[in-house]
């Protein structure tokens, strides 16, 4: 069964974690994917708002990026919260948006070689090891955790493209793919990592629920015009991208809206609540383990989506 959650978006206030978790974790949801950008909200400390707060909901991290935090620090990190909700914390680290991490003086040579020293390194700190190593962007000088966790949560890694999944294949346990994470992505993603065996695979997906679908449509499609400009790794999976893109061009975001039903609910939970259950299906059938809903990023729009998450992960 896939675990259905909801993403705690960037934009949300602080305080708002911890009644949304409460939320989630009463009515039956299994998940909340909190979401770390710069410069907003620092994900770690939100994870920990969020299990402290609930008895029973996974909380998921989505995700650090592996060079602002050294590799040690980010261990320490996660082995804190694995204390804090046993069985119930969900590490995820990426590359970090380049441009960001030269706001910051820390962006590296070689994004990849960053990458995997540090999810190497941060593995074996959890499972207790005593390390030294001197790498490109990673040193350790006998550094060994005081208390790793009992369970070493599996380590995903939050990339696009095929070399960045090809690594994640390697060195991780999993993937988060981010929105608008479709089941054509999913299973092209989890090819370029290789198969693995027990490979974890969450999601974040897009979602627009409303009682008239057409109103879903045109509420997400100047978003769905932006990605299909930007060429969207999520979206160029699918089969039909090619036909998307020429209907945008030629008719705008009113073409999208009238676009076939059955291309909104492959890209995003996206129409009637009936549409969103289709979406999820789909995914689950690509064989995604966890799924965190994204709703609008204002608070105002977004927050009311809650009780449509509710509603599919009790289904």
């Amino acid at each position: 069964m896939t675990a259905i959650g909801m993403c705690f978006p960037r934009t949300y206030p602080a305080a708002l974690v911890t009644d949304v978790a409460r939320r989630l974790d009463h009515g039956g949801a299994d998940e909340l994917w909190i979401i770390e950008d710069c410069f907003f909200t620092a994900g770690p400390s939100l994870v920990s708002a969020a299990l402290t707060s609930t008895e029973r909901l996974t909380v998921g991290l989505g995700i650090v990026p592996g060079v602002v935090r050294t590799a040690a620090v980010t261990a320490m990190e996660f082995a804190t919260l694995e204390a804090l909700g046993p069985g119930r914390f969900l590490p995820g680290i990426g590359h970090g948006v380049q441009s960001w991490m030269g706001q910051m003086g820390v962006r590296p040579k070689s994004p990849l070689t960053a990458l995997e020293e540090v999810t190497t390194s941060v593995s074996r700190l959890l499972r207790g090891e005593e390390v030294s190593f001197v790498g490109k962007e990673v040193y350790l000088d006998k550094v060994q955790l005081d208390a790793p966790p009992a369970v070493v949560p599996p380590i995903l890694l939050g990339v696009q493209g095929p070399k960045s999944m090809a690594l994640a294949g390697r060195v991780a346990d999993g993937v988060v793919l981010a929105e608008p994470a479709s089941a054509a992505y999913v299973r092209q993603s989890v090819e370029y990592a290789g198969s693995p065996e027990g490979f974890v695979v969450a999601t974040f997906t897009a979602m627009c629920v409303r009682d008239d679908r057409k109103a879903a449509y045109e509420w997400t499609a100047p978003w769905l015009g932006w990605r299909i400009a930007d060429k969207a790794p999520q979206l160029t999976a699918l089969p039909f991208f090619d036909e998307l893109r020429t209907l945008y061009e030629a008719g705008g975001e009113a073409a999208l809206v009238g676009m076939p039903q059955d291309w909104w609910t492959a890209i995003g939970a996206i129409g009637t609540v009936e549409d969103a259950a289709a979406h999820l299906d789909g995914l689950e059938a690509a064989g995604v383990d966890h799924v965190g809903l994204f709703p609008d990023p204002e608070v105002e729009h977004g927050l009311p989506q809650l009780e449509y998450v509710l509603e599919l992960a009790g289904r």
